[in-house]
């Protein structure tokens, strides 16, 4: 890392925000990922967008971590600065039915935020163990509900350097794909619309959600959620299972005996023992059933993949 970059990044955000080879698997729900060589945690949005200028400017790359909840992590670690923004940039604010929360907010605190509140329409989102910057990158979504059916705009650093507020049709919500995904934007925060109800019912709701997640899910072992994509017309998990595939181990990485969409960490896994597992499920599902699965979770560091400048969970 160049010293120089390094000394501006101190000079941002305090030399207590800048760690130097900061392993990755302390900061990832996978338990798994080397160093990062740079990792900058800002505290206010000002910040942020500095930390982005200068490593723009010294042509360094640049990747945004929240809770590390979609990211696989190279063993090897990873090159450039990872900037942090989960739990400092985590404010958030309630007026009347608007929730305006910035990006290092985790989706659990703005759901019950909102249901203490008496405000529903964020439960889908209760049990998604990422922030609302990550949310919005990908337009999460849970049990029939979607960050783009909440969210009226996010506020994003632009690539230019700028700071806009981009309305959801602009952001272009799709399928756990936005406008802003790939396309260079760092989200910074965001603004809910949600609804009046009960707290009582909301919390219904959410309980109802957690029980019914802790049943199908292997909550007890790292992952980082759904491994793959849902194809059209079709569950991954069935696509799995009728490959014959339940169960399989590629050293600590395992396919969930609970559920077969999900790739988990079983004990010692490395970076490398899932990203063969991850390839051997897509070439038994393409043999079995034709069908081409792509990864949900984010790959950082593998030299072969081709990632976006900026990466985000």
């Amino acid at each position: 890392m160049d010293e120089a970059l390094l000394e501006q990044l101190r000079g941002i955000v305090g030399v207590e925000g800048v760690h130097c080879g900061a392993p990755l698997a302390e900061m990832t729900t996978f338990r798994i990922g080397g160093p990062a060589e740079c990792c900058v945690e800002p505290r206010t949005e000002d910040e942020a967008c500095a930390v982005a200028a200068a490593c723009r400017r010294a042509g360094a790359r640049f990747r945004v971590l929240g809770l590390g909840s979609d990211v696989l992590a190279a063993d090897e670690g990873v090159r450039g600065v990872v900037m942090r923004l989960a739990e400092n940039l985590s404010a958030l604010q309630l007026d009347g039915e608007t929730v305006r929360a910035q990006a290092g907010c985790s989706n659990a605190d703005v759901a019950r935020a909102a249901c203490a509140a008496g405000l529903a329409g964020y439960e889908f989102a209760s049990g998604i163990p990422g922030t609302v910057g990550g949310a919005a990158i990908m337009n999460a979504g849970a049990y029939g509900g979607e960050f783009k059916d909440v969210c009226a705009s996010v506020r994003c650093l632009a690539p230019d350097g700028s700071v806009e507020e981009v309305d959801a049709e602009r952001a272009e919500w799709s399928y756990r794909h936005s406008m802003m995904d790939g396309a260079g934007y760092v989200v910074l925060a965001a603004t809910l619309v949600l609804r009046r109800d009960d707290p009582a019912a909301v919390q219904a709701r959410m309980d109802d959600l957690a029980r019914r997640r802790a049943e199908k899910q292997p909550l007890e072992l790292p992952s980082a959620g759904s491994t793959f994509k849902r194809p059209e017309g079709c569950f991954v998990g069935q696509l799995v299972q009728e490959a014959g595939l339940r169960g399989y181990r590629v050293g600590g990485a395992q396919v969930s005996e609970k559920h077969t969409g999900f790739v988990v960490n079983a004990g010692g896994a490395t970076a490398a023992d899932v990203r063969r597992l991850i390839a051997h499920v897509q070439a038994r599902v393409r043999e079995s059933a034709g069908v081409e699965l792509v990864p949900e979770v984010r790959l950082w560091g593998f030299e072969e993949e081709k990632e976006e400048e900026v990466s985000r969970s």
